[in-house]
């Protein structure tokens, strides 16, 4: 993307935002919420139109490529993976293949489907309704979407943002083997921690702009973040290995009692 802004009604949501993303890299956008991480993630997808600027796929402009191409050619997983009709588990997975239908065969859908849905763990959800699942569930059952679409390209917006521990591992190392088989993963994370283990570049934004791309360990600094995110944060670096953590005040520990004032 180059010299890209998005402006909505009045506000302008990604102003002069240029970035180039390379196959083979796992690419983490983080900031302070309503940077414009979200947005950003719209724009690689064609699902939103720049206001200025282009964004190209390929040397192509993504504008011209027709939904059915843009399908196969990247995946993508929003926020909003709400489905209201009762569709079993297996439904939603198998809908990563439409785009394939006149390329495919059953006997490939089926084992693509079945291959997302065993790598996040829910296999034995594949009969059961969309619509009863926990949310954690239902963003693992989207993430297995995108894997059966089986493209070369991944923009996901906050994919562990409902689940656990374990699971938030799981899919982070599943995101990092994928751009090691040589896929483009672009993913908005808040877990700092996680961008800085798992990302080969991070993107930094605020107020609409990017503030700066590099590896974890050159953006990720005590007075970047903090101005970014208007709170004091700590950057312990244990050679490589980032701990990013806020500032907090010795009271806020469990088990420290605070001073009584009552007389």
């Amino acid at each position: 993307m180059s010299g890209v802004d998005l402006e909505r009604g009045d506000l302008l949501v990604c102003a002069g935002v240029s970035a180039e993303f390379r196959p083979g890299e796992l690419v983490a956008i983080v900031g302070p919420n309503g940077a414009g991480k979200s947005s950003m993630i719209a724009l690689l997808a064609g699902d939103l139109t720049p206001s200025r600027g282009t964004v190209t796929l390929d040397g192509t402009d993504i504008a011209s490529l027709d939904s059915k191409e843009l399908a196969r050619r990247r995946a993508v997983m929003t926020q909003a993976n709400d489905v209201t009709f009762p569709f079993s588990v297996r439904d939603v997975v198998e809908m990563g293949r439409y785009p394939w239908a006149e390329q495919s065969d059953p006997a490939r859908d089926s084992e693509k489907v079945d291959s997302a849905l065993d790598r996040v763990e829910v296999s034995y959800l594949a009969d059961r309704k969309i619509t009863a699942l926990s949310g954690g569930e239902r963003a693992r059952v989207a993430l297995a979407r995108v894997l059966a679409q089986d493209t070369s390209i991944l923009l996901l917006d906050e994919p562990t943002a409902a689940l656990d521990i374990r699971h938030q591992e799981l899919v982070m190392q599943l995101l990092q083997d994928k751009a090691r088989s040589g896929c483009l993963v672009v993913v908005v994370l808040h877990d700092l921690e996680a961008a800085a283990a798992f990302a080969d570049r991070v993107v930094l934004i605020a107020d609409s702009r990017i503030v700066a791309i590099g590896a974890p360990n050159d953006v990720f600094t005590p007075e970047t973040l903090s101005a970014v995110y208007q709170h004091p944060v700590e950057v312990i670096n244990d050679r490589g290995a980032l701990t990013v953590r806020p500032q907090r005040s010795p009271h806020a520990r469990r088990g420290v009692e605070t001073p009584n004032h009552q007389s």
